[in-house]
């Protein structure tokens, strides 16, 4: 009999070679009819692969990230299968579930795949999955596997086969098809009941431009029609909403070639938001006990060897520069800088919980291939800063960083949100991850502690810990049910004693704090490129880079315009004149369509009377108000940071 524990803690006994999906069905039929995949000591495996020793059993549904993935890497080799039949002596490379959905890249020789194709390839899917094919795990020698593949003359999978030893190679099949494949796998092709094959592109053998360009087919399923349904008009939103072509027409942000790729230039609305998110971080951290500091954007390579960002971090930095006879790197990260000015001064137990703040901006070398808008840049501006504490101080502190996001969620209407608890994989020691086993124990206790105790949705992911310690990645979902990874929350064990940092107790010993790495709003990059989705351009009026256009009706009006232009921005609200020789009805559909919360139309009414006809974006006319009423609500409404 062997033990398995399942997520809640409860423990129970089984035979040993029980399948999860046995245990599934034990503990519920319909459990079983879910069960895509489970989380077997950390490690995903088929929902039919036996267990053998005592083990923590988590059971993978669609809704769970590992389960959906399991799902859309089954779907790539199901499209496959019908590729083959439509298109003899293909030859495949890989085929990975990606955020939403999976692709194939692929060779198909002197033929040509076109958009046309994508419909018959659907159709061949959905006839293929009725047939509720399993999937089957083989393991096989590399001999045999590498026989296998030269018969066919498929020097892709022979080039794959290089980098594998015996022991470590399996074969999966479903219907006709089989495949060199790691797994997992879902346990039939039943389970995918809506097929969306969403376009064809281009992709070098390898990713490099000297190698052969295969053909990527992109695709999607999901486990019902009305998920895909629902899916696709969350797309033709989503297109709508794009931060990039959102942010060209609001003037938000440019790339320029000759600054680089994945190097934004913020113009002037962009620059507001920036300052205004900034104000928002800067009250909020004042008002938490944070003091502010500003660091050097390079250091010495003798500072990132001591803090393990090299060699651990070596691929997202930039190539260093030479220096009178040093290596400098461009800032990647803030912390070793922040650990520094903690050390620049003596500290005692007084003196804790010691927090420092800065909109650090940092360079992080990310590849061309990845980078995407304002999601993935090369220069980000971070909204960072580093609590030094004791032991007996976290439970607090990481409470208090956590109640933080929770404010912001408020604030932005952020309604769906879940903490991702990033743990290590203990197999990984000295080379992923600092080689410090019981510390790394005791800190993931301590944040799941707080986690459970303080109510906070969560869920617990292995092997995505930072290499210095366990970290919250903060998942959100925009208005239209995007997923974005906002921010962070990190444990740091590491780096007090890399750095030799100390305070004195209370009883006059020496001792090494415990670092909190914390970035509620994340990046400006990240985080403005969320905003520009969520509200689909619409800010809410503190965070608008212009707040009130005024409209006079004829030019003879335009002295009045001005002088209400010159009073609200003496009150600290943005404003700004339509001084353009065009019809009122015209300038009232450009405001609307620059997104604009509130627009003033001004005529000879309004000048006599000292007022303004108020109208809102998206709520139309407001009515005729005196300027002075105007001007106190504008005010109100824009402390009150309403969105």
């Amino acid at each position: 009999m062997i033990n398995i524990t399942f997520p809640d803690g409860a423990v129970r006994l089984y035979d040993n070679g029980v399948t999860p999906f046995e245990i599934a069905r034990g503990i519920a039929e319909g459990l079983s009819k879910k069960v895509l995949a489970a989380q077997v000591n950390g490690l995903v495996t088929d929902a039919n692969q036996p267990i053998e020793t005592d083990a923590t059993l988590q059971l993978l549904t669609w809704n769970d990230n590992a389960g959906k993935s399991t799902f859309w890497h089954s779907s790539a080799h199901l499209m496959a299968e019908a590729v083959e039949s439509v298109f003899p002596n293909v030859k495949f490379w890989v085929g990975p579930a990606v955020e939403n959905g999976f692709y194939y890249d692929m060779d198909l020789g002197d033929r040509k795949m076109a958009e046309e194709d994508l419909l018959l390839l659907e159709k061949k899917m959905g006839e293929l999955a009725k047939k509720n094919s399993a999937f089957v795990r083989k393991k096989i020698s590399k001999a045999e596997a590498i026989q296998y593949f030269t018969e066919k003359g498929d020097e892709y999978k022979l080039d794959l086969l290089e980098s594998l030893q015996d022991g470590e190679i399996t074969f999966y099949t479903q219907g006709g098809f089989t495949d060199l494949c790691r797994g997992p796998h879902i346990p039939n092709t039943s389970f995918i009941k809506a097929i969306k094959l969403t376009s064809i592109a281009g992709a070098y053998w390898k990713g490099s431009e000297k190698n052969k360009m295969l053909t990527r087919v992109y695709g999607v399923t999901f486990p019902s029609q009305k998920e895909l349904d629902d899916y696709l008009a969350m797309l033709e939103e989503a297109k709508k909403r794009d931060h990039r072509k959102l942010g060209k027409e609001l003037g938000i942000y440019t790339m320029d070639d000759d600054v680089g790729p994945g190097l934004p230039l913020w113009l002037p609305n962009g620059t507001i938001i920036i300052e205004e998110l900034e104000k928002l971080a800067k009250e909020t951290e004042q008002a938490a006990g944070y003091k502010r500091v500003v660091t050097p954007h390079i250091a010495k390579e003798s500072m990132y060897l001591t803090s393990d960002h090299l060699p651990y971090y070596a691929d997202s930095m930039f190539p260093p520069m030479e220096m009178d006879g040093e290596k400098y790197y461009l800032k990647a990260m803030n912390c070793p800088h922040h650990h520094k000015i903690f050390d620049a001064e003596p500290k005692s137990y007084k003196d804790l919980p010691f927090r420092i703040a800065e909109y650090g901006t940092c360079y992080r070398y990310e590849q061309s291939g990845e980078l995407f808008g304002l999601m993935r840049v090369r220069c980000l501006h971070m909204n960072d800063a580093h609590i030094y504490c004791s032991k007996d101080q976290f439970f607090e502190e990481f409470r208090a960083v956590n109640e933080i996001y929770l404010k912001y969620f408020q604030i932005f209407g952020i309604q769906k949100y879940v903490m991702r608890l990033s743990l290590h994989d203990s197999s990984k020691l000295g080379q992923k991850y600092v080689n410090e086993p019981a510390l790394w124990q005791e800190t993931e206790t301590m944040a799941r502690k707080v986690l459970i105790d303080t109510g906070t949705p969560f869920v617990e992911v292995q092997d995505e810990a930072a290499f210095y310690g366990p970290k919250i990645d903060v998942q959100i979902w925009s208005t239209i049910g995007r997923e974005f990874t906002l921010a962070t929350n990190q444990v740091d064990f590491n780096s007090g004693l890399k750095f030799k940092l100390s305070y004195t107790t209370s009883s006059n010993e020496s001792e090494v704090p415990l670092i909190i790495h914390r970035a509620p709003l994340g990046t400006h990059e990240r985080f403005i490129g969320f905003l520009l989705e969520h509200y689909a351009g619409r800010f809410p009026l503190w965070l608008s880079p212009l707040q009130v256009k005024i409209l006079p009706i004829s030019d003879k009006f335009l002295p009045y315009a001005k002088q209400v232009e010159k009073i609200l921005l003496e009150n600290g609200i943005r404003a700004g004149v339509d001084d353009r020789n065009e019809k009122i009805g015209k300038k009232i559909r450009d405001t609307e369509l620059s997104r604009t919360p509130f627009m003033l139309v001004v005529g000879e009414k309004e000048m006599l009377e000292n007022s303004v006809s108020v109208r809102r974006q998206g709520m139309g006319d407001q009515g005729l108000q005196t300027l002075d009423k105007f001007k106190n609500q504008m005010r109100d409404e824009i402390q009150s940071r309403k969105g």
